[in-house]
Order: C-alpha cells, then sequence, then structure tokens
C-alpha cells in the first residue's frame, strides 16, 4: 500500500480500533459560521430558477389571505344584524351568508394553490441543491475526500439536504402567509379603529424579540446538533462496512460502546437544541396572549363608553378575530423554528461542502493527448500527503515503451502513491512526470487518464449487471467484446454458473462473489478498455495460486506492447519484470533484475529469502 495516511486502507484498520481523522485535512469540510444574511442569500440562488412557482404562491397567499380577512367583517356584519328581539334582518343575513360561503371557498382553493406552489418551488430547489453536492463531489481534490468520513459526506448529499429542504418548505409556507396575514390584517384593523389597532401595533416588537433571543441562543446547538449526525452516519458506515475486521478482532463490544458514547453525545445535543428552541412558541404565545387581553379590554371599553373609539358588538367580535389572526404567524413561525435552526446547520454544511477546495482545472492550452506510445519518466519527484512529511524524495525511474516495470518494497515505501502521481489524484511538490516526453501536468486530465488502465488491490464492484461492471471503462462495448474480455482474464468459467450469467445484478461490492472472482472482474474490466499504459497494483493479491497462474499468462497476452509498472509485495509475480525498483525510505535503493538483485544480496534479496523461508 502507498503512504497516505488517509486513504481507503485507513478506514479498515480504524475498524478494529479507535476512529479518528487528522484535523488538518478535515478542516477543508468543516461548517463554517456563515451569517444568516449570506446562508439565505446562496439559498436564493437556488431558488431564483423557479421564481415563477415563489410568484403563484404569494399571489395565491395573498388572496387567500385577503379572503379569510374579510370573513371576520361579514361576521360582525351578520351578528350587527342580529343583535336584539326582533331585529334579525333576514335577507341581509342571507346576502351575507352567501357571500360568507364564496369568500371561503375562493380561500380554501388560493390556500390549496398557494402549497402546491411552495411544494413544487421547495422540491425543485432541494433537487438542484442535491445536484449541486453530488457533482461537487466529483470534483472535490482526492486529498480532500481522502481525509474527511465518508459517511459524513454522503449525510451532506441526503440528509442534511433533506433537512434543508424540510426548513425551506415550512419556512416558505409560513412567510408566504404570514406576511400578507400581519399586512392585511392591519389593514383591516385600521380600517375599524387606529386607536385599538396602535395597541397591537407597540405590543408586537415584544414577541419578536423574545422569539430572536431564544433563536440565537438555540443556533449552536443546532449545528452541534448536525456536525454530531455527521460524524455519528460516518460511523455506522464504517463499521457497517468493515465488520468483518470488526468481528475477527473481537471489536463487537467495543465498537457497540462507542457508538452509544456518540449516540448519547447526540441526544444530549439533540435534546438541549429541542429544549431550547421549544421556548420559543410559549414565550411568543405569552406575549400574544397579552395582545389578545388588551385588544378585548380596549374593545370593551369602546363598546361601553366610546373610548378610545365607539365600536359596536360586531366590530368588536372582528377585532378579537383580527387579534388571533394577527398573531398566528408569529405562533406559527416560532411552532417551526426547530426545523428552521436545523435547516440552517444543515444549509452551512452544505455550503462547506459545495466550498471545498476543488481539482484544479486544467489549462486553457492543456494538450490533448493521442494514443501515446507509452513512455513513462519520473524525474526528481518528492512527495508527500501532509505538509512536513515526506513519502518520495527525489525518486528517478524510467520506463520505455512495452517495458514491464515493478515497484516493490517495505508497506508504506510509497509504492501506491507513484501510480497517485502517475493519474495526478495528487501533483508532486517537486519534480516532473512525463508520458512520451511530454510533462503530464501540461496534459488535459481526462486525456491523461484514459491513457492508463488500472487494477487496484481493492476490487471495486458497484450494484449492476455483471456486463455493465466489465464494462464501466468502455460503456459503448458490445456484448461480444465483454465475454471476450471476461475470457482472456479467465473470469468467464464462474460468469456461466451465474443464475443469469453476464445479466445477473451484482450487489453493491459483489454480495457472494469471493474476492479473486471480484478481483478478475476488475481485470476484465481492465482488458476491455484496452489501455496502453497498465498500473497493477497487488492486481493477483485476492487470487488463489491456480487461478493467479491463468491471470498471469493473460496479464502476459495483455502486457505484450505495452508499458506496464506493477506494485506488488508477492515477488514472485515479479521475476519477469525487465526492471525491478526496490523503494525504501522515500528513495529507490535498488534497481535491476530479477537476477542481478538477488546476485546483489541486497534488500531485494532480503525480502525475496524472507518471503520463500516463510512459504518453506
Amino acid at each position: 500500500m502507498a503512504g497516505n495516511p488517509y486513504s481507503t486502507g485507513s478506514a479498515l484498520a480504524s475498524a478494529a480500533g479507535p476512529s479518528g481523522v487528522d484535523e488538518r485535512v478535515r478542516s477543508a469540510l468543516d461548517a463554517r459560521e456563515l451569517p444568516t444574511g449570506e446562508v439565505l442569500r446562496r439559498i436564493a440562488g437556488f431558488v431564483a430558477p423557479h421564481a415563477g412557482w415563489l410568484l403563484v404562491s404569494f399571489v395565491a397567499a395573498a388572496v387567500s389571505v385577503v379572503a379569510q380577512l374579510y370573513v371576520p367583517i361579514l361576521i360582525g356584519q351578520a351578528i350587527d344584524v342580529c343583535v336584539g328581539a326582533g331585529r334579525v334582518d333576514f335577507e341581509v343575513l342571507g346576502a351575507t351568508a352567501l357571500r360568507l360561503l364564496a369568500v371561503v371557498a375562493v380561500a380554501s382553493l388560493c390556500q390549496w394553490l398557494s402549497g402546491y406552489g411552495t411544494n413544487r418551488l421547495s422540491f425543485r430547489t432541494v433537487r438542484d441543491l442535491r445536484v449541486e453536492a453530488y457533482a461537487k463531489l466529483n470534483r472535490l481534490t482526492v486529498a480532500t475526500i481522502d481525509g474527511h468520513p465518508r459517511g459524513d459526506l454522503v449525510a451532506r448529499v441526503s440528509s442534511d439536504v433533506d433537512a434543508m429542504g424540510d426548513g425551506l418548505l415550512q419556512g416558505l409556507n409560513q412567510l408566504l402567509v404570514g406576511v400578507v396575514t400581519i399586512v392585511g390584517t392591519l389593514c383591516f384593523m385600521l380600517s375599524l379603529s387606529v386607536a385599538v389597532t396602535a395597541v397591537v401595533v407597540v405590543v408586537t416588537p415584544l414577541s419578536i424579540l423574545a422569539a430572536g433571543a431564544i433563536a440565537r441562543f438555540s443556533r449552536d446547538s443546532f449545528a452541534e446538533q448536525q456536525r454530531l449526525q455527521g460524524e455519528l452516519s460516518a460511523f455506522v458506515e464504517e463499521r457497517v462496512g468493515n465488520q468483518a475486521l470488526v468481528r475477527l478482532f473481537g471489536r463487537e463490544q467495543a465498537s457497540q460502546e462507542a457508538f452509544d458514547a456518540m449516540n448519547a453525545e447526540l441526544y444530549v445535543a439533540g435534546e438541549h437544541a429541542q429544549f431550547v428552541s421549544s421556548l420559543t412558541n410559549p414565550g411568543t404565545r405569552v406575549v400574544n396572549n397579552l395582545t389578545y387581553a388588551a385588544v378585548a379590554l380596549m374593545g370593551v371599553l369602546g363598546l361601553a363608553t366610546g373610548w378610545p373609539a365607539p365600536l359596536t358588538v360586531g366590530q368588536v367580535q372582528s377585532f378579537l378575530s383580527y387579534a388571533n389572526q394577527y398573531m398566528k404567524p408569529f405562533n406559527e413561525i416560532s411552532g417551526v423554528v426547530t426545523q428552521l435552526q436545523a435547516a440552517f446547520a444543515s444549509a452551512r454544511r452544505l455550503f462547506a461542502l459545495l466550498d471545498a477546495p476543488e481539482v484544479e482545472p486544467d489549462a486553457p492550452d492543456a494538450l490533448e493527448l493521442g494514443r501515446p506510445r507509452g513512455k513513462l519518466e519520473v524525474r526528481d519527484v518528492s512527495f508527500g500527503y501532509v505538509e512536513g512529511q515526506t513519502v518520495l524524495d527525489g525518486v528517478s525511474f524510467c520506463a520505455q515503451p512495452g517495458q514491464r516495470i515493478a515497484i516493490v518494497g517495505p508497506t508504506g515505501a510509497g509504492k501506491t502513491t507513484i501510480m497517485n502521481l502517475f493519474l495526478r489524484f495528487y501533483d508532486p511538490r517537486e519534480g516532473t512526470i512525463y508520458l512520451d516526453d511530454v510533462d503530464i501536468s501540461r496534459v488535459r486530465t481526462a486525456s491523461l487518464r484514459r491513457a492508463f488502465g488500472m487494477v487496484l488491490q481493492e476490487s471495486w464492484i458497484f450494484q449492476g449487471t455483471v456486463a455493465d461492471n466489465i464494462a464501466y471503462g468502455r460503456p459503448d462495448a458490445t456484448r461480444a467484446q465483454i465475454e471476450a474480455a471476461a475470457h482472456a482474464a479467465r473470469a468467464d468459467r464462474f460468469i456461466k454458473r451465474l443464475p443469469q450469467g453476464y445479466d445477473t445484478v451484482l450487489s453493491e461490492d459483489g454480495g457472494s462473489l469471493s474476492a479473486g472472482q471480484r478481483q478478475l472482474l476488475c481485470i476484465a474490466r481492465v482488458m476491455l478498455a484496452d489501455p496502453p499504459v497498465l498500473l497493477l497494483d497487488e492486481a493477483t493479491s485476492s487470487i488463489d495460486t491456480r487461478t493467479e497462474a491463468l491471470v498471469t499468462r493473460a496479464f502476459d497476452e495483455l502486457i505484450s506492447g505495452r508499458t506496464s509498472v506493477v506494485v506488488a509485495h508477492r515477488l514472485s509475480t515479479v521475476r519477469d519484470a525487465d526492471c525491478i525498483l526496490v523503494l525504501d525510505g522515500g528513495g529507490i535503493r535498488e534497481r535491476g533484475t530479477h537476477d542481478e538483485l538477488l546476485a546483489a544480496g541486497g534488500l531485494y534479496a532480503e525480502l525475496y529469502r524472507s518471503q520463500f523461508d516463510a512459504q518453506a
């Protein structure tokens, strides 16, 4: 394996013990403390393409609210024509009842239309956010992905986007209806009495201040809750994906205890966040009830004495209804403050992902490679994954077209790191890598990677048919070409024994396939792609000895005429290499053929003898 401390291998190692991620790398995705205004501005950027639905929702909400606010007027009029014995005006009462039915029908229809428009707006915005977040994952630097828990990245694209969508939906619903309700209610109340309306307006800031103070206090609690939720998701994904190692080392109890500790911490953070946010609604209701009581008192005074304004019984009833209508938006918004706070915390985590460092785009004058001959040259290359730590130090070697180069050495020497540099997953700190005498940093990245085929030590099988997995690097391949590649990789024998052969659907990570069978499929995938340069990183490590002999012959046929770089711990697989490089301590300590290195009696000979002595 490479000397990368943040590679996939670290997840396997951590499955048997405490997990941890270097904070120097992790900080790239830490949620920044974006001001609320900045969060709203960025959300508005995703809402803007669907502003038509926002307009529909707003107009429908306005009509619905105005219609609902007209209802107390009609009820007040109906009451006024019913007060007193023998004073009921049935003609006016009937006409008022018909108007009331029409107004209620319009209000209901517009309320449905407003909700429909808000739903469309929210779901389309969430769809765009999720697409952008997933696209961002494909643009992140490999260093950022390697240095952050996979489960947390998944949580940001899934649960954080959902939480943001829920908050957006609730917020828009309450905001659109609330603004129109407040403005409309004030207008109707002013038409009845300026003095009584003034009482309502004066008391209103108390409700806003109470809600705002509690919201500010609970913001940090929700941010902590979402952070812990992401960490817990990462922990669960890591342990579930590596249950074999957890059980092998008997770490089930330790894993359970670690989960319980994290879950308890999340529970405490969530309980605190929910408790603080739950104070908002009772706090605003206390103020609103005081407002209602003040309006009732003023109305009774106006009815009895004419001060501060003469009012009828119907008008007092209308005023009390408007007081309830006016306070309703404040109560409803405070009721969804929990979702809004969670949405803002999720938004900050999502925007931290969207702002994370990306792979540098190709220069405008970057070169487009044709099919290269395959000359590879590494000249004075130095590299380290973490500042201050060096994995490679001044490494130089050259592979001529068609030559087979093997790289061997102790674990952590940097063998796979060289592969990563070839593919520009990382760039050297110093030195240059050439392909056909062209600096690969001047080549378009996609063009460069098409020139390479790679079989990794860890096979990757995705959910799909066997044929889909083999054709992953060449999706336009015909069935005949797919089967020919599988035959060359000696994979067709076990494929034909599967229930539907090449059309058998495999589950994630290959399901019931053995490690060797998964590796054979990956080898067939590279054979089908037919690249001019091959990178083989322990490509036969998961295959039994008999199968290895068959695959080696297939590799010999595939490698013929192509440049190949083979990383191997099993030295028996590199005996026929044209040149073997022994990597150790950040540099190349020895180079030569198998026989030359054995005769030299150095590190290679020591490694070779230790393997065969162990086998004996």
